[in-house]
């Protein structure tokens, strides 16, 4: 070092040559109220790991008269409701209800109601509604998607196979259109991800309109 020359230490935040590079906020909690492994799988495709998973306990049965689609907001209203939550955390329930015309098809409570629910089913189509409802400290959001599928006439054989698996229970309607059912799904119009359990466009939209960084660094 030629003498004189002067040593430079460490820069200070208040020299004009530091990096003044703002620091990314924290990202806010993400809280899935639901126990289904559908819902963490959909959102797993969004590249999203709830911080926490906290399935609810309502009483999900319907009132006397209720419409479908109203039961279907309502459930994942109240789902929300009993979740939990810090100020800043953001808490994310939904509810998906099989309805034929003004009757809903809720999970069935054993294999003679699930032959039931696939014997008015088959051949005919129905209607899949989920509900989202989503909350950050005191702003809540809510959205509901409707798609329709058509099940095709099912065999004896068929409808017996798809019992035998088992994959009916802690189905909505008695059926799962990603599981073996799907091969007794011709049609549908809507959304996929919906009738599966979590629609996902809207899912992203919500989340997004909440602050969660959907597609930026988390």
């Amino acid at each position: 070092m030629r003498a004189g020359a002067a040593t430079r230490g460490p820069t200070s935040l208040s020299d004009p040559g530091a990096d003044m590079t703002d620091p990314q906020p924290a990202r806010p909690r993400l809280i899935l109220g639901s126990g289904s492994p559908r819902r963490l799988e959909l959102l797993a495709a969004l590249g999203i790991t709830p911080d926490a998973v906290t399935p609810p306990d309502i009483d999900e049965d319907p009132r006397k008269a209720e419409l479908p689609r109203d039961y279907c907001a309502r459930i994942a209203a109240e789902k929300l409701a009993a979740i939990p939550a810090g100020e800043g955390d953001i808490a994310l329930c939904a509810d998906t209800t099989v309805a034929l015309g003004r009757r809903i098809l809720g999970k069935p409570a054993d294999e003679a109601e699930a032959r039931r629910f696939l014997d008015l089913l088959s051949g005919r189509r129905h209607r899949v509604y989920t509900a989202l409802a989503m909350k950050r400290g005191d702003k809540t959001w809510a959205r509901i998607t409707e798609s329709r599928v058509r099940m095709k006439r099912l065999s004896d054989t068929e409808r017996e196979g798809y019992l035998a698996t088992g994959d009916w229970q802690g189905k909505a309607g008695g059926y799962s259109i990603q599981g073996p059912a799907g091969a007794f799904i011709p049609w549908i119009s809507g959304s996929h991800s919906a009738i599966v359990g979590l629609p996902l466009a809207e899912t992203a939209q919500l989340l997004s309109a909440a602050g969660y960084p959907v597609w930026g660094p988390r």
